[in-house]
């Protein structure tokens, strides 16, 4: 594929600063990229690298000039370089059909669009809408749902009655609508209490490889509109994660949470339940949280602390061994001078 860089302005909303009749083949990095290839700025410090790389054209912000070489102006360069990307790698629909070698049980819904590969399992009274794609060793419950033009990877399970939207995306080995983890009389009898909710899925949202969500223990463990999930998450029961919400890999939250929508929580987050965590507030990598947070707020560490809080008791780690040693010095500094008062306080009691 060729575009000049005039017509890909157009489709990327973008200004030209140079030759917009130059001709762009390919999207590539600031240092691989060569004549014909489009690359992006999204980071300052990198700005030197516009006047070494060999990109053809470089997406860049408002405000930024480098003479000699083309630039496409965008609001977003990392957006724009992703619909670039998109333009350049569209991914070919595989033919629709059922394999053989898959196996559809009595009642099940396929439509005729739907793509169904070898030794995929459909369950009874489940629908598989138009165009979307099931991946080798996937296993579709009884009476689950997938929506239009949703693609699960190989070996995604959706456990019976489970809901998932349209346009949703579920990596390798994603595992949706298990068995919350409920059990009366812990550590003792460990008696199981039956998970008979739902997982819901909605439009749009995509799953990183081997994340978990379980089931509701009544009612439905929502994931709403838009949410994007990392690889090795862990949902509990009854979770609800709001819209366009950010959950980074090995977050693990516990039953009957509530995520507000445009959350961002960092790696490795810990979250208990039955909290909640207000709209568009980040959690930092790493972060216990065991309270509610507020709407807009950021919060790290462990116990969870105001953002800024934390960076100051974080810096602090590092000094401990300086301070100890100087607190050290000083309390044998006190105890000699306690010493000397001590003997002069005894030797005018003598007078």
């Amino acid at each position: 594929m060729e575009i000049t860089l005039n017509e890909l302005a157009a489709h990327l909303d973008g200004r030209v600063i140079g030759d917009g009749t130059v001709l762009i083949k390919g999207v590539n990095g600031l240092d691989e990229a060569r004549e014909g290839d489009l690359s992006f700025l999204a980071n300052p410090r990198y700005q030197e690298k516009i006047i070494t790389t060999g990109a053809g054209a470089v997406l860049v912000k408002p405000g930024v000039e480098c003479p000699g070489k083309n630039l496409l102006v965008v609001t977003d360069p990392y957006a724009a370089f992703g619909r670039a990307l998109e333009l350049f790698h569209r991914r070919q629909r595989p033919a629709p059909g059922i394999h053989p070698q898959a196996i559809i049980a009595t009642g099940a819904e396929v439509d005729p669009e739907a793509t169904i590969y070898p030794q995929v399992y459909v369950g009874a009274g489940a629908i598989i809408a138009a165009r979307a794609v099931l991946h080798p060793g996937v296993v579709i419950g009884d009476n689950a749902a997938v929506g239009a033009e949703s693609i699960l990877y190989p070996n995604v399970t959706i456990y019976e009655g489970c809901i998932i939207g349209q346009r949703v995306i579920l990596h390798a080995g994603v595992v949706v609508g298990s068995d919350g983890f409920g059990f009366a009389v812990p550590g003792q009898e460990n008696r199981k209490i039956p998970q008979v909710g739902i997982v819901q899925i909605d439009d749009d949202v995509e799953i990183g490889a081997n994340t978990t969500i379980d089931r509701a223990t009544l009612g439905r463990t929502w994931i709403q509109k838009g949410v994007k999930i990392d690889n090795l998450v862990q949902i509990a029961h009854n979770v609800v994660v709001g819209e366009h919400a950010i959950i980074v890999a090995q977050v693990g939250v516990s039953g009957s949470t509530r995520i507000g929508r445009g959350v961002l929580i960092g790696g490795q987050a810990g979250i208990v339940g039955h909290i909640s965590i207000g709209d568009h507030a980040m959690v930092a990598a790493r972060a216990g949280i065991s309270k509610n947070v507020p709407a807009g707020q950021i919060y790290g560490g462990a116990p969870q602390q105001p953002y800024r809080e934390w960076l100051r008791a974080a810096s602090s780690i590092p000094k401990l061994p300086e301070m100890r040693n100087k607190i050290a010095a000083l309390n044998r500094r006190v105890a000699a001078l306690e010493q000397i008062i001590s003997k002069k306080e005894g030797e005018t009691t003598d007078l």
